[in-house]
């Protein structure tokens, strides 16, 4: 209890990097505060109803790593669930895929990231120039899957702007020690007339990375990370907006730890499990031995194309469109040969419209459709050859009164799945928000929102191992996965409510929420082998996707200082509370309370950073779960900028994470004991602008 206490006491949210000129901004400036373009109306953070994190500038180029969960993890309300070091995915406020929605500049990302946390967010971090984080009401606009939060990334592969100069570009190294990473990025825009054009690249090779001594092993087996991402579009650029495409092409092999054929023969006998054959007693030998790793040869081939045209006629301010198409596979490979391929083709269209103020009422009303053709092959089909088409309707209106604006949104969505095999689920989700927004003194402000949203289930969760021919083990997670077709939408009634202080030595956002599902759709594990595990053993789950009611409660805050003419202390932390109703217990990989602080300086060329948090035990687990232990994590920046002219320079930085060497076990992830977090790790860089 003394824990919680300290948490609810806590703040709310992270800051805002302040761009350089070494890296391009998340979205524009106006007044020195960044534009959230993942919000209709181009409102600031400070504007939105609820909290945003938006990371750009310095401190997004010193924090990108491999993947995007490591990216974003200490961001207070944002954890991962990592999966070795070439798969992690954002956890936000205890919730993941598919709850949670990534995309690129407002388009869907189309891969298999949410079947299972052992496939890998099809993005290359190092290459972005922003990620913007939305969380509570304000991710209605982006359908059901976004009911836990929305992650938008932002990229240069389309050019927005002919380069002043008629050329501009960027270019990093990196080298780390505890994977041996050898990285290098690069990009150049060039413009000509109304033209710009852009070509960009990563290739990037890591090692399994090191973990302290007392795990027993020094290396994870299987957590290393191979990948190249190559990207070239073009735009015409006119007066009143632009036009662009891009083609993006990424080729990735990353390890799979924890992956335990022990369990091959698993499977169920209603909802008990059976392993071992059943003519003869299954010997459960915990020796292993250290067997070829299984790896993910992964291939994305992505074309994008985006617009926008303000001012086309009398009363639309705006219209805005993206457009996706996709053609993603990757193949689980195992002593050299294809275990399963998993495949997906898909394209995602997005219109939006902004609409001049009728009578103070400002607004943007949308339309989206998206189709996903998705399949597995193999060992491990546990999934019929489906295809998914949602196409949405969506509305967003502000007005000014007085001191307070108020917010309304409304998204109407038609989904259907249509398998292989002859079966169809459709649904209509209906989601509505409200907000209001105090400004109270011009510094201070007070918001409110809520919100009533709704999800459709999807194929894995309705169709997993329904129907012979397919077969539901998953080793990567050591799991046989249970659909249920009966399953219908669920439905959440959320509150937010959000205090920031803007301006002065002390600003900080303070925040607190509450969900309420009614039939909330989760993995429920129904039975383990073996029954009474050794600690730390290696367990084999039987999940059923079932639907129950559920609460998230929980609080999450920023409290910054400035002590001096650039230097400033921060106090972070977050928490929730996930549990169902009824007396039936909490949910399973809710990651645990989280308290730090951080200290950052500027002194001419030189910035420095640390930053320091506990992460506690989690206690509250759900059924056949373990406590997780609490860790202390400590990290720290050290960056020197060279200028070489007023349009170009050099910046030299170095990174340590897990300075202390802690052994430390991510609850939120379901290979935990196989694959514990990296171990004291520096990153050296060198990025230059011309």
């Amino acid at each position: 209890m003394a824990v919680r206490s300290l948490l609810y006491s806590a703040a709310s949210l992270s800051a805002i990097a302040v761009p350089s000129a070494l890296s391009a901004q998340a979205g524009s400036e106006t007044g020195g505060a960044i534009i959230v373009t993942a919000t209709p109306l181009a409102q600031t953070a400070d504007e939105t109803a609820t909290p945003v994190i938006a990371l750009s500038g310095d401190e997004l180029v010193q924090r990108r790593r491999a993947t995007l969960g490591e990216t974003l993890e200490g961001q207070p309300g944002i954890h991962f669930d990592n999966f070795g070091g070439g798969a992690s995915r954002p956890v936000i406020r205890g919730q993941t895929a598919p709850r949670v929605e990534v995309l690129s500049d407002s388009s869907q990302i189309e891969d298999a990231s949410t079947i299972s946390p052992d496939h890998a967010v099809t993005t290359e971090p190092l290459l972005l120039r922003g990620i913007e984080v939305l969380r509570g009401p304000a991710t209605l606009l982006y359908g059901g899957g976004a009911i836990g939060g929305v992650v938008n990334l932002l990229d240069d592969k389309i050019p927005t702007a002919v380069p002043e100069r008629g050329i501009t570009g960027v270019a990093e190294g990196r080298l780390g020690t505890g994977d041996r990473e050898r990285s290098l990025v690069g990009g150049v825009t060039a413009g000509a007339g109304p033209f710009a054009f852009r070509v960009e690249g990563v290739h990037r090779n890591s090692d399994d990375y090191r973990v302290p001594r007392s795990f027993g092993e020094r290396r994870i087996d299987g957590s290393f990370n191979d990948t190249s991402t190559f990207s070239a579009g073009g735009s015409v650029i006119f007066a009143d907006g632009y036009l662009g495409a891009a083609y993006t092409r990424q080729r990735s092999e990353y390890g799979l730890p924890g992956h335990n054929h022990e369990f091959e023969d698993c499977h169920p006998h209603g909802s008990a499990l059976h392993c071992g054959s059943h003519d003869s007693d299954h010997d459960h030998d915990h020796d292993h031995g250290h067997d070829e790793v299984p790896f993910v040869n992964l291939r994305s081939d992505r074309i994008d194309v985006r617009g926008e045209y303000r001012n086309p006629i009398a009363g639309i301010e705006q219209v805005r469109f993206r457009t996706s198409f996709t053609d993603y596979e990757h193949d689980e490979i195992e002593h050299d040969e294809v275990a399963t391929t998993f495949k997906n083709k898909a394209h995602d269209i997005r219109l939006e419209l902004t609409h001049a103020p009728i009578a103070g009422i400002r607004g943007v009303l949308g339309l989206q459709h998206s189709n996903s053709d998705f399949s597995t092959m193999g060992q491990e089909q546990f999934l019929p050859p489906s295809e998914t088409r949602n196409t949405a309707l969506f509305l967003m209106e502000s007005y000014q009164a007085g001191t307070v604006r108020l917010e309304a949104a409304a998204r109407h969505e038609w989904q259907s799945i249509e398998t292989e095999d002859g079966r169809e689920a459709r649904h209509r989700p209906f989601s509505l928000s409200g907000a209001a927004i105090w400004d109270i003194d011009g510094d201070i402000s007070l918001a409110l929102a809520v919100a009533r949203s709704q999800r459709a289930p999807n194929v894995q969760e309705l169709y997993s191992n329904t129907l012979r021919p397919y077969r539901g083990v998953h080793l990567a997670t050591n799991t046989w996965e249970l659909g249920t077709p009966t399953l219908d939408k669920e439905t959440s009634r959320s509150v937010d409510l959000t205090l920031r202080k803007r301006t002065g030595p002390t600003t900080f956002t303070l925040g607190a929420y509450h969900q309420d599902f009614n039939d909330y759709i989760f993995a429920e594990t129904v039975d383990i082998y073996p029954a009474e595990p050794d600690p730390g053993e290696d367990i084999f789950r039987l999940i059923r996707y079932t639907a129950a009611d559920a609460t998230f409660t929980g609080i999450e805050g920023e409290v910054r200082h400035q002590v001096a003419h650039g230097f400033a202390l921060s106090l972070f932390g977050d928490y929730v509370r996930a549990k169902l109703k009824d007396g039936r217990g909490d949910l399973p990989r809710i990651p645990a309370g989280r308290l730090g602080a951080r200290a950052d300086g500027h002194w001419g060329p030189f910035s420095a950073h640390a930053e320091y948090y506990r992460m506690f035990e989690q206690e509250d687990v759900g059924d056949f779960e373990t406590n997780t232990p609490g860790y202390d994590m400590l990290s720290a920046t050290l960056a020197y900028k060279i200028e070489l002219d007023p349009t170009s320079g050099a910046e030299l930085f170095v990174r340590g994470t897990n300075l202390a060497n802690e052994l430390a076990f991510n609850h939120a992830s379901f290979v935990k004991n196989a694959s514990p977090l990296r171990g004291r790790n520096f990153v050296f860089g060198v990025r230059t602008l011309f």
